[in-house]
């Protein structure tokens, strides 16, 4: 059964709100056969990565960059799976408070760098979640999830 790893960091409400429909959209009735498995950015390991088939990362924007728990996460995790993991489909969002684009080059960079394919296209938030973002989000899990289903 293929894996989808999600890691994330999650540190307020509104990280959290988008997380939480990330999750349900990856795990939506509809779509079977899709193991889905949740890490918080600085309990994942290299371990999980290569167990897993896809990728979802959700990372609030902090000074201008990812956050430091997923900067970990990369840093942790990118030579042990750099060569296995090629061409895997990932997707990710990035919640800030009002300006997220150093964020997302930070995140399109490291995985442009593990060779990591974008599946999906980034859910940028800025400010409180609105209906938008939160649909927004559980359209990007349903999508990794269903185009690992088969």
């Amino acid at each position: 059964m293929p894996t989808l790893l999600i890691i994330h960091h999650t540190p307020s409400p509104n990280c959290q709100e988008l997380f939480e429909a990330v999750v349900s959209g990856a795990t939506a009735p509809e779509i079977e056969g899709v193991r889905v498995v949740r890490r918080a950015a600085l309990a994942a390991t290299a371990s999980d990565v290569l167990a897993a088939d896809g990728y979802l990362i959700g990372t609030p924007a902090n000074l201008g960059y990812m956050s430091g728990a997923l900067k970990h996460f990369f840093d942790q995790i990118y030579y042990p799976c750099l060569d296995d993991t090629r061409g895997r489909p990932f997707g990710y969002w990035v919640h800030g408070g009002n300006d997220v684009t150093g964020a997302v080059r930070s995140v399109e960079t490291v995985t442009t760098g593990l060779g990591w394919r974008r599946a999906a296209e980034p859910v940028t938030v800025t400010g409180a979640p609105g209906r938008a973002d939160t649909e927004a989000c559980w359209e990007l899990g349903a999508v990794l999830a269903a185009g690992l289903a088969g």
